[in-house]
């Protein structure tokens, strides 16, 4: 008889979760959701102290197992030393979330290389290599009952043209989308599932500053973006928790390769 038990088709206690870009944001969220719900979650970023400081508040928040990696995954180096340190403390990865990213704003005439390139290297080819790193312990973790995850965290600019003129970062989670669609059709066979979220608005440090808030996420005027999506507000963190939880557990095991929006309505409204 099929098990319909919420507790058990949504169930992703002990297994062991790398959230990138978990120190604040989206990525926080994430790596919350997962410590709430009995996972060993690891967050990295690229301020130490910061990473350190959000592993511990999670752990003592929710009382579980929150560790610390900090890691500068723009290049090769950085994402190299996370995966020998993950090695040194797992045997397996049973969940990664490709969430760490940056965006880049300037006007179409004064855009520099360098935002392209350094968006394109820690949105794209990061969370590329980081699977590929990562392919060993993720097949460790893998079987037919219980496949592996890969969750990458696109974005609705990746689907439809921005609003900001973050001219490098649409592309950048575009590519994302489609490394998804490529990667979940060629893992599937060795039990490895891959999919991607699409977040629309999320009171995040990124958006704070794209629009006014200069990074301030408490004081930023988030009623005022909330007004132009059509479900009237932004997203929480249970909105995007939810959805990784989902993507994670048995609930999720057949869905491969997608691409799902969290938005309230952003790209269809």
């Amino acid at each position: 008889m099929p098990n319909m038990n919420v507790n058990d088709l949504f169930s992703v206690a002990g297994k062991v979760v790398l959230v990138t870009g978990g120190s604040r944001g989206i990525g926080e969220m994430i790596a919350a959701g997962f410590v709430a719900n009995g996972a060993k979650v690891y967050i990295s970023s690229r301020k130490a102290e910061v990473c350190d400081a959000t592993a511990a508040r999670l752990a003592e928040e929710y009382d579980g197992e929150c560790i610390s990696i900090p890691a500068n995954l723009a290049g090769l180096d950085g994402i190299d030393g996370l995966v020998a340190a993950l090695t040194e403390r797992e045997e397996r990865l049973d969940v990664l979330v490709n969430n760490a990213g940056q965006a880049w704003g300037a006007s179409l005439e004064e855009f520099p290389e360098k935002g392209w390139d350094r968006v394109m290297d820690i949105n794209v080819k990061g969370p590329f290599f980081l699977i590929q790193r990562l392919l060993p312990m993720l097949e460790a973790a893998a079987s037919a009952e219980s496949p592996a995850r890969v969750i990458n965290i696109g974005s609705i600019d990746g689907i439809r043209p921005p609003v900001l003129q973050t001219y490098s970062y649409g592309p950048s989670k575009a590519a994302i989308h489609a490394m998804t669609r490529q990667l979940g059709g060629q893992l599937a066979s060795r039990h490895i599932i891959v999919n991607a979220t699409a977040p629309g608005p999320f009171p995040t440090w990124m958006l704070s500053t794209g629009v006014g808030g200069g990074g301030d996420v408490d004081n930023t005027d988030w009623d005022l973006l909330a007004h132009t999506n059509p479900s009237r507000r932004v997203g929480t963190p249970e909105d995007v928790a939810g959805l990784a939880i989902y993507l994670a557990s048995r609930a999720g095991q057949f869905t491969v390769g997608e691409v799902i929006t969290c938005d309230g309505g952003s790209v269809v409204g």
